[in-house]
């Protein structure tokens, strides 16, 4: 992802009014806590210098810190878009829509495989995992100037935004389609690069990478200096039990970490994959997001009226403890859908994060735990991402629709230490959650907001039940031994 598009920043048109309330406030941060780093003015994108294991531990987290906000970015994107032609949109256009919309879930679904890995690879140093990060609007100094992450409808400047992240790394010079390509990325306003370090510090440090990709280099090179230093038996030392595999989950490219060889290889596939291999960028994410941009450019100057997104706008239930500005949501059955979106979300974390720190469970729970957390996604999650957009704000944003803001209210990266208090922790919640979805049925009045809250409903009475049996199993199990 090279810096050249940075220095086209100046040039970013502002923002429209509607964007200007849903882009949150610029960032730029620290990425290390005990990170030692050496960089370069004259060049940007040289390597990070990663020094000790706390240092690689910090910039996992920090990437995967990334990749869960990514995520959200696509999904909101997706969510934003109309999905019917009662919604104004012709036929022709329902289908073009639909196709954006199932691109950008298919990127996201991506970018959940490389969370997984990093997973992985913070697992194979010995660390636990992390499903931790900041609510939108994300704090100022949360990550660098050049890596800013906001909630933003689909539509032009969002994709302009996708591609600028998701922009490859140092692309060969003499690749014109690639900067023709590159031409198409705006970054998000922001303050300019902080004070450099000095070599010797220990304590935290600004980083600012320039581009994901810049990140993942540095994280690789990192592995590499510290497995030579202390030798790769010594630095993989995490349980290979606790590595997600295809076995669980349904990713071929998710590859358990063991050695530097496969933690080259996992690295490999989230760098690819999203900004493409050097000089193959065209079925990237990169390019993927470029042809979406080139189809609704398209589109709207065939048809000047065309808008496939709904008038959404990034609204909080409650106000956030941070006093950052947001909407709040002032409809009764909004904010209680949209609570019931935010707890099944923080839900599927906790779950995730119990299958990556788990301590005793059989291979069958562990699968247990994975289909748990993927059917959550696709039949919960999913479906009141879609509904939501769909419902007003309130009053005071006449027209709006509230847009999901993925709030976490608890900590998701606490660790639930005992297996068998975790389970009954983790069912008892999803029969709350599911107690929660029935009165939001029973109080919809809507006729075709009814068959999304039923299947809410059912999915998590359904993996409560799937997750109660598993239990049941254990403890019968562990009687016998």
């Amino acid at each position: 992802m090279p810096s050249s598009s940075t220095s086209r920043s100046s040039a970013v048109p502002r923002p429209t009014a509607h964007e200007h309330d849903l882009v949150g406030p610029s960032v730029h941060g620290r990425l290390s806590h005990v990170l030692s780093i050496r960089t370069s003015r004259a060049d940007p994108e040289a390597p990070i210098v990663i020094a000790h294991r706390e240092g690689l531990i910090h910039a996992l987290g920090k990437a995967a810190e990334l990749e869960h906000l990514v995520v959200l970015q696509y999904l909101y994107a997706a969510f934003s878009l109309k999905r019917e032609g009662r919604e104004g949109l012709a036929a022709g256009a329902a289908a073009l829509v639909g196709r954006w919309h199932d691109e950008l879930m298919h990127i996201a679904e991506q970018e959940m495989l490389h969370l997984a890995l990093v997973q992985n690879l913070l697992t194979a140093v010995g660390a636990g995992p992390h499903f931790g990060r900041a609510n939108f609007p994300l704090p100022r100094r949360a990550y660098p100037t050049a890596v800013q992450m906001a909630l933003l409808p689909f539509g032009e400047a969002t994709l302009r935004h996708f591609v600028f992240l998701e922009r490859p790394e140092g692309m060969d010079v003499d690749d014109a389609e690639g900067f023709a390509a590159l031409e198409k990325a705006n970054p998000l306003p922001g303050p300019g690069v902080g004070s450099l370090p000095s070599d010797d510090e220990i304590m935290p440090l600004p980083m600012d990478f320039q581009t994901i990709g810049h990140l993942y280099r540095s994280i690789e090179d990192g592995f590499a200096t510290l497995a030579d230093r202390v030798g790769e038996e010594r630095l993989f030392i995490g349980p290979a039990r606790a590595q997600a595999t295809a076995e669980h989950f349904r990713w071929d490219e998710l590859v358990p970490v063991s050695d530097l060889a496969s933690a080259r290889r996992a690295i490999g596939t989230i760098v690819e994959q999203g900004e493409g291999a050097r000089g193959d960028w065209r079925t990237a994410h990169f390019g993927r997001l470029v042809a979406m941009l080139d189809e609704y450019l398209a589109a709207r100057a065939a048809d000047p009226a065309f808008e496939p997104t709904r008038p959404v706008l990034a609204a909080a239930v409650r106000p956030p403890e941070s006093g950052a500005p947001v909407a709040v949501i002032g409809d009764p059955f909004t904010a209680r859908c949209v609570d019931l979106l935010n707890a099944t979300y923080e839900l599927l974390l906790q779950i995730l994060s119990r299958y990556f720190a788990h301590s005793g469970e059989t291979n069958r729970q562990l699968g247990t735990l994975a289909w748990v957390a993927v059917e959550l996604m696709e039949d919960a999650v999913a479906p009141l991402g879609e509904l939501v957009t769909r419902l007003p704000i309130g009053p005071e944003h006449p027209g709006r629709r509230a847009g999901p803001m993925f709030e976490l209210f608890y900590a998701v990266d606490y660790l639930l230490p005992h297996r068998e208090a975790a389970w009954a922790l983790m069912e008892e919640r999803l029969r709350e959650v599911a107690d929660l979805a029935l009165r939001c049925r029973n109080a919809c009045v809507v006729p075709t907001y009814l068959p999304p809250l039923a299947r809410v409903a059912d999915t998590l009475r359904t993996q409560a039940d799937r997750l109660a049996a598993a239990r049941r199993r254990a403890v019968v199990r562990d009687r016998r031994a």
